[in-house]
């Protein structure tokens, strides 16, 4: 990585050790729709459209990664300081995305061309464009056997209490079986920060889970208030995406430069690739039963505290791998702990759901969005607090360990 990372990564290791805000330079208020780091987000923006397209993602490869791939190439070619910089974000994104999605090929072709036009012809822009274009190649070649086109092995259920199965109503099978084998762009292993093992299904800590999301997460709960089924909705889409829209919000709003938005968006999304093959780390490693499974068949877990529902069923549609720990806390987590480190905690801003397309809800820290989402997925009744928990600190972990590696690799 070149020295505007290592310098940015010096910077945010100071916070981690000494507790303070790292805030980067911004441009003046009035100046932030026009810096040059929105060319970045633009991309950005782009890639969230594709991610979104049904079809479009590949079903075996985790979108993370290529969020990580794409935003790793511009910010190495705005390091290169080869020529315009703005050149070079946009040919590395092209590059990328173009090589990720070839489908897209034109439409990705005419973002470039009208982006290009906006810098003129001579010699920089001649730079920048091959900066870009080198920084794409490399970090492609780089990651071309990372793992994540492996055939993911098939995934035998266990028969015992507390092993994950296939849940209603679909029962498919469960997905990302390879994915704790990619390699990481920061971690050193998927497993370096793996969950301590899941509590006794005996345990007080196992009931009061239990009880919890079986009472709050059913669909016809009385218990669970209106915003509380609001919330289950409203973060019912990929974590990721969210955490990605938070962060252009930040860096359009903070009016962030070109280099400093290329940072953020390469530290926030290597730390969500990885976040992403670290819970399936645990995931896989542990194999928990999901709620709908547990609470049905809770009259055979050897726990006199916890009581069967063969009827019960979830608010939202569980989806295909185990439980612990929770992806949402997780990646909420590792998004609220990098956006502090750039923004400072008490940062003001409001999220918009593509799962509830006309609702919004605001939050006056990242904590406080990454808590609400976390919690989110005991209401829809697809987690328990106990993923909830291990997954926080998961994310945690794997954010703070990036923030401190970011530019040292």
């Amino acid at each position: 990585m070149g020295r505007a990372r290592a310098v940015m990564a010096a910077a945010v290791g100071a916070v981690l050790s000494t507790g303070a805000v790292y805030v980067p330079q911004a441009a003046p208020a009035q100046a932030a729709t026009t810096t040059q780091g929105e060319v970045v987000i633009q991309w950005n923006r782009t890639l969230l459209g594709i991610v979104r397209t049904p079809g479009a993602q590949p079903a075996t490869v985790h979108a993370t990664r290529n969020f990580a791939i794409m935003h790793t190439a511009i910010a190495d070619a705005i390091d290169a300081r080869s020529g315009s910089g703005y050149a070079a974000a946009a040919e590395a994104a092209h590059d990328s995305l173009a090589a990720l999605y070839p489908a897209r090929r034109a439409d990705l072709d005419r973002q470039l061309h009208d982006e290009l036009a906006n810098v003129p012809d001579g010699p920089a822009k001649t730079a920048g464009i091959r900066a870009g274009q080198r920084a794409a190649t490399t970090v492609l070649a780089d990651r071309a056997h990372d793992g994540s086109d492996a055939t993911p092995p098939p995934f035998v259920p266990g028969d015992k209490p507390g092993d994950y199965r296939p849940t209603p109503p679909a029962f498919a099978a469960p997905v990302f079986t390879h994915w704790s084998g990619v390699r990481p762009f920061v971690l050193q292993r998927g497993g370096q920060f793996r969950p301590r093992p899941y509590p006794a299904l005996t345990s007080r800590t196992y009931t009061r889970a239990l009880n919890e999301v079986q009472l709050l997460g059913q669909d016809t709960s009385t218990k669970r208030t209106p915003d509380q089924t609001t919330q289950a909705r409203f973060w019912a889409a990929p974590i990721w995406n969210y955490w990605n829209e938070i962060a252009q919000d930040a860096a359009h709003r903070h009016g962030t430069g070109l280099a400093a938005t290329a940072h953020l968006f390469a530290t926030l999304d290597r730390t969500f690739a990885d976040a992403a093959i670290a819970f399936y780390d645990g995931k896989y490693h542990y194999r928990i039963w999901r709620p709908v499974t547990a609470v049905r068949a809770a009259d055979t877990d050897g726990n006199p505290d916890t009581h069967g529902d063969p009827a019960w069923n979830p608010l939202a549609v569980t989806p295909p791998d185990p439980s612990y720990p929770g992806a949402h806390s997780v990646v909420g987590e590792a998004g609220a702990t990098v956006l502090s480190a750039y923004f400072g905690p008490s940062d003001r801003f409001t999220v918009r759901s593509e799962a509830l397309p006309d609702v919004t809800r605001s939050f006056t820290g990242y904590q406080d969005a990454a808590d609400e989402a976390g919690l989110s997925r005991i209401y829809a009744g697809i987690h328990t607090r106990i993923d909830h928990v291990a997954g926080e600190k998961l994310g945690s972990r794997v954010a703070r360990y990036v923030l401190a590696h970011t530019g040292k690799d």
